[in-house]
């Protein structure tokens, strides 16, 4: 019955995460407020340096291959068997946690193919919305630590994780998702669970909801205080927040918003968090304010060029999680998006799933191998830089390095040879300047023809190069 269940769940994955984003989950918070912690500004300036990082989900829903924890919500969107009620299901889900034993748990491995990657920070589901801990949390039983893993060596896992990729000098974000499923100070099981928030009013019940609160304090502090340096705090569930944070777009996700707050203390836990890791970063996601210190534009690419720090979460494929035999989308298409991205002031973070056994999936490794190898020769236009007054010309992006160094680069269409020239508007060179192919260091041929500068491709490089993601060019003023 447990395979049957998990084929079927298998087959509706892909609708599920696609319909999850078209209903806005996560939309980006329309104002944004600078940080006054000197602190806080000069690690938020480190990681917009970066411009490149990896999100990991991995939790129970790995076991079956399955959206992340959203089947047990029940709104309109969700599907799930129909051979199965809901209080089944419920059951069979938190019985994943049984079964969940990744014996060939490699944090090494993941920390291995981001560095190839080329990318620079982490930020790992230390708790998804299901509540099942990957960490070894004392405040519930409901954790990787308590189950057929806990005897592994690495069964902390999130301190394993950490570590692997601190060692590869990444910085290091921890997902913490607000709401938690599965705890009964939650979803109390007196009600029924009709959408994704809190289930009970919380103003006939504040006890409840006060032990919950510190529930989520004791947790995030655990995270700060036991598992090394954290950069970032990620925390996810952005329908818990303060009453007069809602707005049109978190109405438009299609459930309900309760009538009372159902915030927890981010005063609080940012204090605390700060004192353990000073100059954390807060990411309180689509809850603009203080405790939001870069936005998180999910699945998407802003319209335009946005002056504050921010993300882009992409997924590598069409979820988040561990979903077997899914189509992931090309180096070419990760480049062009994190191309875009920088130029308009962003960084991309880039969604992978380890598959049940602990492991990263072969095609997933070359995949960012592949995207490590452009940033290897083309990195200078990508890391290190800020926005350029002038921006896009089509196809054609543009950054600024730190020395002001200005860097174009030219996205190529996918599946089609190398072009012999390429031609852009704005930010021209001036007269005498070299212009640089960084693929090669070798300075190229240029020329303008009207208002638009005409660059020539070395023919030695098209023809060594079938196709290529995007030429990048340092144009350099002789001074």
């Amino acid at each position: 019955m447990r395979k049957i269940i998990g084929v079927l769940l298998m087959v509706m994955t892909v609708c599920w995460s696609l319909s999850a984003q078209d209903l806005g989950v996560h939309q980006q918070s329309t104002t944004y407020e600078w940080p006054s912690d000197q602190k806080v500004l000069e690690k938020l300036d480190q990681w917009q340096d970066l411009k490149f990082g990896m999100i990991i989900h991995w939790g129970l829903y790995a076991v079956p291959g399955i959206i992340e924890s959203w089947a047990l919500c029940s709104e309109d969107w969700i599907n799930r068997p129909d051979s199965m009620g809901y209080c089944e299901y419920k059951s069979w889900y938190w019985g994943l946690s049984k079964e969940f034993n990744p014996v060939k748990f490699d944090p090494e491995q993941w920390a291995d193919a981001a560095d190839q990657a080329g990318m620079k920070y982490l930020v790992f589901t230390t708790k998804h919305h299901d509540g099942y801990n990957m960490f070894d949390t004392q405040q519930t039983d409901f954790k990787v630590t308590n189950g057929p893993f806990a005897d592994h060596p690495k069964a902390n896992v999130a301190k394993y994780v950490f570590d692997a990729f601190r060692a590869k000098d990444f910085m290091i974000g921890a997902y913490y998702s607000k709401p938690d499923w599965h705890s009964q100070d939650f979803w109390w099981d007196k009600y029924s669970t009709p959408n994704r928030n809190v289930n009970y009013d919380i103003r006939k019940f504040p006890e409840r909801w006060n032990r919950f609160k510190t529930f989520a304090y004791n947790q995030i502090q655990e995270l700060m205080t036991d598992y090394g340096s954290v950069d970032i705090l990620w925390l996810d569930g952005g329908w818990v927040r303060p009453r007069e944070t809602v707005n049109e777009e978190v109405l438009s996700w299609g459930a309900p918003i309760p009538e009372w707050d159902q915030k927890i203390d981010l005063p609080k836990i940012a204090d605390m968090a700060r004192q353990k890791q000073p100059g954390l970063l807060i990411v309180d996601r689509t809850v603009h304010g203080p405790y939001e210190n870069y936005q998180t534009p999910e699945r998407s690419i802003p319209s335009k060029q946005l002056t504050y720090p921010w993300e882009s979460c992409i997924t590598l494929g069409s979820n988040w999680g561990f979903v077997p035999n899914e189509k992931l989308k090309s180096p070419t298409k990760v480049v062009h998006d994190l191309v875009e991205i920088v130029a308009k002031g962003g960084s991309l973070l880039l969604g992978v799933g380890p598959r049940p056994d602990g492991t990263l999936d072969t095609k997933v490794i070359e995949r960012l191998k592949v995207i490590g190898e452009w940033l290897e020769a083309n990195g200078d236009a990508i890391y290190n830089t800020r926005l350029a007054d002038f921006y896009q010309d089509g196809e054609v992006f543009f950054t600024k390095g730190k020395n002001k160094e200005t860097y174009a680069v030219a996205r190529l269409t996918e599946g089609e040879p190398v072009p012999a020239t390429i031609r852009w508007s704005g930010n021209l060179p001036a007269k005498g300047s070299d212009l640089i192919l960084l693929a090669t260091g070798e300075k190229v041929k240029w020329k303008m023809d009207g208002d638009q500068v005409v660059v020539t491709v070395p023919k030695s490089f098209r023809k060594s190069h079938a196709e290529y993601p995007a030429l990048a060019f340092s144009i350099q003023p002789n001074l």
